[in-house]
């Protein structure tokens, strides 16, 4: 049985001021690559601590990643105010900056939950990474003004019962991309996934694991 990783708590510096942060890192392995996860609305309750980010963050941690989270501005003790996705997105970018300066070496990728996975998917399109996983994206959020596709495996969870965002808007959605990410409808599971983390841990698991297997 693998360790608890490494968790340390610390502030990282933001566009609009120090943004607060949880680093995980493996306790037994020498780190394989890192993850920027982002947090669901944080007008709605959304934190870092939010428990599909957290099951997102240990998953790639199980992995062998270090693991980010933050908190967007304005949320918990990161300065600055909510900025409607734009200045998140600067933030997410500022992240991805910080870890991979912290960590140079490996694949990076990003993952987010539902807010945080349309900031992810924007910010993956932005800068290059080398996997993106998105749970429950709001989809509401990407468009209009929704930047190129990301290039890099990319894959989609989303409960087929979910109150919050649309699972016939996002499997439309996504037949309008090309060549689009994978899409992984779970049956019977809900927006924040109660009851259900732990096929939310094996679904992620497989598929980094599979890319992490066709980079050797």
């Amino acid at each position: 049985m693998s360790q608890a990783p490494i968790t340390e708590k610390r502030f990282i510096e933001g566009p609009v001021g120090r943004l607060e942060a949880i680093v995980d890192t493996p306790a037994d392995s020498e780190p394989y690559g890192t993850v920027v996860v982002c947090h669901p609305h944080p007008q709605h309750g959304g934190t870092m601590h939010n428990k599909v980010a957290h099951t997102l963050a240990r998953t790639f941690v199980r992995l062998g990643f270090v693991s980010l989270r933050f908190n967007f501005r304005g949320t918990e003790a990161s300065e600055g105010t909510y900025d409607n996705g734009i200045g998140e997105l600067d933030d997410a970018l500022a992240a991805l900056a910080w870890i991979r300066d912290r960590c140079p070496d490996g694949p990076q990728w990003l993952a987010g939950f539902s807010f945080g996975a349309a900031i992810a998917v924007r910010a993956a399109a932005t800068a290059r990474v080398d996997g993106l996983i998105t749970v429950a994206p709001a989809i509401r959020r990407l468009a209009p003004g929704q930047p190129e596709q990301p290039d890099c495996p990319w894959l989609i969870i989303q409960g087929d019962v979910d109150e919050l965002v649309d699972v016939d808007a996002t499997i439309e959605w996504v037949n309008g991309l090309a060549p689009g990410p994978e899409l992984l409808v779970m049956p019977g599971v809900e927006h924040f996934f109660h009851g259900n983390l732990n096929e939310l841990q094996d679904a992620v698991t497989a598929f980094v694991a599979k890319q992490m297997a066709e980079e050797q």
